[in-house]
């Protein structure tokens, strides 16, 4: 459709598909990214699920961690889930079996605790209250999730489960520890769309 955002969604490795998929659905023209020129060219980004680990090597490589940098300087929206969230925190806790540390994008002031509701196989589905996003509860997949245990005085928590931050925004920068991507539910996409081209 005319006057669609242009939305890269990083696919080094992970969900991405899921992403695309979701984005298009609500009208964005939302596509794969690889290289910096990508990223550029986009009015918003999104880093999806997967390993951050090597997501974040693939980033260094190619040099997207510079242009994704540069498009937070600029302004762009950016949205990061569960990896995601874990590349742009700014500080790494360890998690379940897990050490601290790994580069990261450093461009949301949170720490975040790596596979904070346990392995793959403690993954589950469940819903969280996000009022500024909708009024009825968010479905929320968790794999290998991570949660926030330290946010910044500018990172506002916007929904949390058992007592533990997992979706905040900081500006233009959204994340969530949860997979909403995966279980159909098009409300945090959609909230994200709409700071495309906010002041």
């Amino acid at each position: 459709m005319a006057n669609s955002p242009k939305v890269a969604v990083v696919a080094m490795q992970g969900d991405y598909a899921k992403h695309i998929e979701m984005l298009q659905s609500l009208g964005a023209d939302a596509a794969s990214a690889r290289l910096p020129r990508e990223i550029e060219q986009a009015d918003a980004i999104v880093i999806p699920g997967g390993e951050s680990t090597t997501i974040g090597k693939m980033l260094a490589r190619y040099g997207m961690d510079d242009a994704i940098k540069n498009a937070a300087e600029a302004g762009k929206p950016i949205y990061g889930t569960c990896a995601g969230l874990i590349l742009l925190s700014q500080r790494i806790a360890a998690g379940t079996g897990e050490r601290g540390g790994q580069p990261t994008l450093g461009l949301l002031d949170v720490t975040v605790t790596r596979n904070g509701f346990g392995r793959q196989t403690d993954s589950f589905e469940t819903t969280v209250d996000a009022p500024e996003v909708s009024d009825t509860p968010l479905h929320a997949l968790f794999i290998r999730a991570p949660y926030i245990s330290e946010a910044g005085d500018g990172v506002v928590a916007l929904a949390s489960y058992e007592g533990k931050t997992v979706f905040v925004r900081q500006g233009k920068i959204l994340a969530t520890a949860f997979h909403p991507e995966l279980v159909g539910d098009a409300r945090v996409h959609r909230y994200f769309l709409s700071m495309i081209g906010q002041g």
